[in-house]
């Protein structure tokens, strides 16, 4: 009997130089278990082992199969299938499919031999694999012709296909330029312009998550208009991150001492992408730092926005 467990399963299959490994990277890259060239006679033994405890039992599974795999036979694929499917078994097949001229084309750039015709020309090898699996792609329940697609496309097919509603795991970090940028930020900005809570002394050992503080930075002018656009720019792209499957999306947002400034903004943009169906994940870098003066090292440092003055006699960062 099939297990249950995979809420789906995809047999994934076709003409070889069609796509099946990058459909199935593709697969795997989404969170599918993948399979590749597994033996038909072990088919069903794998549908039918139990998960080991502590498995995700509602993980799909996709498993790769053409002519290279032991034992292939396409009607005795479908007839597995079918059964399977009577047993009560969510499972599907993905086809792949190309025109002769582009697997030619394909073979030609690649220079490798056709796994059917070794020793005999390419067309050869291509005709008889497509009569072998002739079967499959008229049971088949999905079907792509990869004849006019790049990998870039064919992955973002079988994201659009098989992907559901997955999002970019999305990380809004908050950071201090004094204590270094962050190495692997996709997106970043610089929060410097607005007016620093460091200079009034009632606010300098608070941080940006205190109400004081973000009334503080939302006074000054610009505040609005410029974390308005900001915000508008990121959900502008991150749909399109999604759409060409990036997995991970950092933003970094960064004042001088990471305490104050890029701290709020930080915070005030999760809010605003969470209403819009976002679900990301905030770090504050640098918080836990001790607010410090001095490193601009000046006799006069004015705090943008204000008009207070203060003297900063000591060496090291200055505070946010």
């Amino acid at each position: 009997m099939a297990r249950a467990d995979p809420k789906r399963i995809l047999l994934v299959t076709g003409l070889s130089g069609a796509g099946k490994t990058t459909a199935l990277k593709t697969l795997e890259d989404l969170g599918w278990e993948v399979v590749d060239n597994l033996p038909l006679s072990l088919l069903t033994h794998l549908l039918a082992t139990p998960l080991p405890a502590g498995a995700d039992r509602q993980r799909p599974l996709a498993i790769g199969l053409d002519s290279r795999t032991r034992g292939f036979n396409a009607d005795r694929i479908v007839r597995q299938v079918k059964k399977l499917a009577r047993d009560g078994a969510p499972i599907e097949t993905l086809y792949l499919d190309c025109q002769t001229t582009e697997l030619l084309r394909r073979y030609s750039e690649t220079r490798r031999r056709h796994p059917l015709a070794p020793d005999r020309p390419a067309t050869d090898g291509i005709a008889e694999e497509r009569e072998l699996a002739a079967p499959l792609r008229r049971w088949a329940d999905h079907v792509i012709d990869t004849t006019d697609s790049d990998s870039n496309l064919l992955r973002q097919q079988i994201r659009d296909r098989f992907g559901g509603d997955d999002a970019p795991t999305l990380t809004l970090m908050s950071f201090g330029f004094a204590r270094g940028i962050p190495r692997n930020a996709d997106l970043m900005f610089d929060m410097r312009f607005l007016r620093n809570p460091h200079w009034e002394r009632s606010l300098r050992d608070l941080t940006g998550l205190e109400s004081e503080v973000a009334a503080h930075i939302a006074a000054d002018p610009v505040y609005e208009e410029a974390l308005g656009r900001i915000e508008d720019l990121l959900l502008t792209l991150l749909p399109r991150y999604r759409a060409e499957g990036k997995s991970y999306v950092s933003v970094a947002f960064g004042c001088t001492g990471g305490r104050h400034r890029s701290v709020h903004v930080a915070e005030r943009v999760a809010t605003r992408l969470r209403k819009a169906g976002f679900s990301p994940t905030v770090d504050h870098r640098d918080l836990a730092t001790p607010p410090r003066d001095g490193i601009e090292r000046s006799t006069g440092t004015r705090s943008a926005g204000t008009g207070s003055t203060e003297t900063t006699a000591n060496d090291g960062f200055q505070g946010e």
